[in-house]
């Protein structure tokens, strides 16, 4: 079978992407254009901004990706791009730019779920073994997933409050550092031991999450040593969510194993994957039960367009392509 060159945009948030993916396993070339920078003086991403940057971007990073790949449009087997979820307006962009290439070209146009991205983000390393477990943990989303096989998911637990890259943020928020949080209170966590006291959130066998009371448990802590005149040790502080945070996560994991144990394989994914404090824990506990463990390479953690090219292959391959009037969607999940 010739092979197959899928051309991807990625645009769901605030870094305008484009890669070109060989055969959904290899990444042929990839552009990141981020806008951290001039989010980060307003604290978080602001919308409006973003997808405004999207449209002044998204030619300029379509053209540098084509170039570092010595390819031109017309060797592209189809256009993919992520249509959900995400915020609207960036999506949008993204959307109607692929649109427009796969009307020109007369190529396929295929539009992916972002969080299948982050899944398929494994096969740009590995294969993918089924059936498996995904974790997926990001700033909006903190999902346990059986794989049997490609796009057959069941979801096991999700958070039932905040996600864990949003609790993340919001610990940054209380200890004053700057945006992006999560990388950040990793990197203080480092620094300091778990010496405050805090408390693990789901104490039961579900395989559901939560981090909204251990955020309040950071906030109130803070705030009544602030009342007593203490001073915050912000290493020992970050070190003790971090702690609690990662375990509630891996007792989640820990009972998904015990309970599936016919699956032999995990994944996690999305941009909290890259912590390597959370890549240690997990594979602990995969070591405990012998199952393979795949991590996405750190470039592919978070929001890329190589992680959807990977993600439109078995799509291309099963003729599943969409129509020139489909939308944007920003919230839609897997299952």
């Amino acid at each position: 079978m010739k092979d197959i060159y899928i051309l991807a945009i990625e645009t769901s948030c605030d870094e305008t992407s484009v890669a070109i993916v060989k055969n959904g396993h290899e990444c042929m070339a990839l552009t990141i254009l981020s806008q951290m920078d001039i989010h980060a003086s307003f604290g978080g991403v602001v919308p409006e901004i973003a997808s405004r940057l999207h449209t002044e971007n998204i030619t300029m990073v379509l053209d540098e990706t084509l170039k570092k790949a010595n390819m031109d449009f017309n060797d592209i087997d189809a256009f993919a791009v992520t249509n959900a979820p995400g915020l609207l307006g960036s999506l949008l962009v993204g959307l109607e730019c692929a649109k427009t290439l796969s009307f020109i070209y007369n190529k396929p146009l295929i539009t992916v779920n972002h969080l299948a991205g982050h899944i398929y983000a494994n096969n740009l390393a590995n294969n993918l073994n089924f059936p498996l477990l995904a974790l997926i943990v990001s700033g909006g989303h903190t999902e346990l997933i059986i794989m049997e096989g490609d796009y057959k998911f069941k979801k096991l637990g999700e958070t039932l409050d905040d996600a864990i890259g949003e609790s993340y943020d919001k610990v940054a928020r209380v200890l004053d550092m700057p945006y992006p949080g999560g990388p950040n209170v990793e990197k203080l966590a480092l620094k300091g031991k778990p010496s405050y006291e805090l408390n693990l959130p789901m104490k039961n066998d579900s395989y559901n999450f939560s981090f909204s009371g251990l955020k309040s448990n950071v906030i109130n802590l803070v705030h009544n040593e602030i009342q007593r005149g203490n001073k915050i040790k912000k290493e020992d502080l970050a070190c003790s969510f971090q702690t609690i945070a990662i375990k509630e996560i891996t007792n989640k994991v820990d009972l998904a194993l015990k309970n599936y144990s016919e699956i032999k394989n995990m994944l996690i994914a999305g941009g909290v994957s890259a912590n390597k404090y959370l890549r240690s824990e997990i594979e602990k506990v995969t070591n405990k039960y012998n199952v393979n463990l795949s991590m996405p390479k750190f470039i592919y953690c978070t929001d890329n367009a190589a992680m959807i090219g990977a993600a439109a292959y078995p799509l291309y391959l099963n003729k599943k392509f969409s129509s020139l009037d489909i939308s944007v969607k920003s919230h839609e999940s897997l299952v």
